[in-house]
């Protein structure tokens, strides 16, 4: 399950900056917590480069009022509504990580392992669009929980390591593998919900 990401400032500028090693089509990252509907800055394949465009999350549930913004990367192939999506338009939101409510409802951060070497390190997540209403949306894939999300929920979104970034865009053959991979580990931060305690007069 992945309900909502982020990117801060310092996430914004790695992204443009390793944005513009692409290419120079970068008009801005949209900061602050992304929820469902909101739109996100992807990295997609577009002739045969890396593209950077704003996709809105979730893909129209025709049955509710609610957006479908997860897919079980297990199962995503079987599913007409993902099929030919998976297949052909698969893309990748870079974010600073996500967001995830353990069993007591107390919120979890996840974010990349820090890198001696980046400052601001970037969580890439896999993901596929689909053309709805004039507009590109994406869902997010999910998969097992790996080590660092075990005792908080038992899904977890798919993510993807730097060097993997043009394979999953781009190599067909190599869809199965990652549909399949556990994904790395993740720094993992906890806010706790504040204790209350009795009060007690001081004068009595």
């Amino acid at each position: 399950m992945c309900g909502r990401f982020y990117v801060d400032d310092e996430t914004a500028r790695e992204i443009e900056r390793v944005i513009r090693q692409v290419n120079d089509r970068v008009n801005g990252v949209p900061t602050g917590d992304i929820y469902p509907t909101n739109p996100a800055a992807v990295l997609s394949a577009q002739n045969n480069e890396i593209a950077v465009t704003l996709k809105r999350w979730g893909f129209p549930n025709y049955r509710s009022k609610n957006v479908i913004i997860n897919a079980r990367a297990e199962s995503v192939l079987e599913k007409k509504l993902f099929h030919d999506s998976i297949l052909k338009r698969r893309l990748i939101i870079p974010a600073g990580g996500f967001y995830e409510w353990n069993p007591a409802k107390e919120k979890v951060t996840f974010s990349p392992l820090p890198s001696p070497n980046v400052q601001a390190p970037i969580l890439f997540i896999a993901g596929f669009y689909n053309h709805f209403e004039e507009e590109d949306r994406f869902v997010i894939l999910t998969t097992a929980a790996n080590e660092s999300m075990k005792g908080i929920h038992d899904r977890m979104p798919l993510t993807l390591e730097p060097y993997e970034l043009k394979d999953w865009l781009f190599d067909d053959h190599s869809l199965d593998r990652f549909l399949h991979k556990t994904p790395g580990l993740l720094d993992k931060r906890q806010e706790y919900l504040q204790q209350t305690f009795p009060f007690f007069d001081s004068k009595a």
